[in-house]
């Protein structure tokens, strides 16, 4: 059984990762209350209705009193504004924190906000599916996974190992890194990924357009997995480029580079560049795999049905 580790903790947002932690929390019991809220009306009277947290605020203002630790999930162009908004009315002491894919302007943008009595610590929980919404939430969705800490160098070494002890407790895997650093790894590893599937799925509609609906009707797993990442949150990833345009644009000159020498390969019939290029990017694969950040089971683990077994007597001999 986990134990009380704030008095109270207070989620303001609760669409995919804020409902998952609020349920996770609950769950466990990590406070002696766990406040919740929306900026929408409709998810706070559902948050209400499935009792995502011991009470559901109004607004920020009332949801931040007397809270240990404020996690704020909004999309981070929001995260400023919430954060001004509930600077005056956090008690001394208290975490802030948020769940954002952006690190580098952000926190510097929330900590220009914060005062000095209480302790900005940035988190970037690396999990989610393309579903959102409160009732998109589990409990579980943080298990093996990372939760990347982006503390400012001043930041209270107590207050840093607290938030992480509350992730570790929650199932995740904890890092601590800088601001900058974050997110020129989520620039490679999540950011640069999501613009590639948003773009071949575009593409894929314009395609659609000519050939009568075979372009998702023969639809194979890898364009089928680029359409889930492509259906993720339009405004969450219209924030995150906008955000984290630097790193993301680094990122993309640096494909390009590469694309053009597999163009250049594909071109001239170099085969032995494609089989070196794609031996290596195997090993990636299995690097994954190999650290649990994914299954190694046939089809990606997905659930497969089976085909019905014939169930007519075999012929007497």
């Amino acid at each position: 059984m986990s134990t009380i580790q704030f008095n109270r903790i207070t989620i303001i947002g609760l669409g995919h990762i804020g409902s998952s932690i609020a349920r996770a929390v609950k769950q466990l019991r990590l406070a002696n209350e766990l406040v919740v809220t929306d900026g929408s009306a409709a998810i706070r009277a559902r948050a209400a209705e499935i009792g995502l947290g011991d009470r559901v605020a109004a607004d920020n203002i009332e949801a931040v009193k007397d809270s240990d630790l404020v996690i704020v999930c909004v999309p981070v162009g929001n995260l400023g504004k919430a954060t001004a908004e509930i600077a005056s009315h956090l008690k001394a002491g208290a975490i802030v924190s948020d769940v954002g894919s952006v690190k580098g302007p952000v926190t510097r943008e929330m900590a220009s906000h914060l005062p000095k009595t209480v302790h900005l610590v940035p988190g970037h929980p690396v999990a989610g599916t393309e579903d959102s919404g409160p009732d998109s939430g589990f409990a579980e969705l943080f298990i093996n996974r990372w939760c990347i800490l982006t503390p400012l160098p001043d930041a209270d070494a107590a207050a840093v190992e607290k938030l992480a002890t509350l992730w570790r407790t929650i199932g995740a895997n904890v890092e601590t890194m800088s601001p900058d650093h974050h997110d020129m790894v989520l620039a490679v590893t999540s950011h640069l990924p999501h613009l590639i599937a948003y773009t071949i799925v575009g593409t894929a509609e314009d395609m659609e357009k000519v050939t009568e609906a075979e372009v998702l009707k023969f639809s194979a797993g890898g364009f089928r997995d680029f359409t889930r990442i492509a259906a993720s949150d339009p405004t969450m990833w219209r924030d995150i480029f906008l955000a984290n345009k630097d790193a993301v644009l680094e990122m993309l000159g640096t494909f390009q580079e590469d694309l053009s020498k597999l163009t250049r390969a594909i071109r001239h019939g170099d085969g032995e560049a494609l089989f070196d290029h794609f031996t290596r990017t195997r090993a990636i694969r299995r690097g994954i795999v190999n650290l649990g950040q994914d299954s190694s089971g046939a089809n990606f683990g997905r659930p497969t049905e089976k085909l019905p077994q014939d169930k007519t007597p075999a012929p007497s001999k």
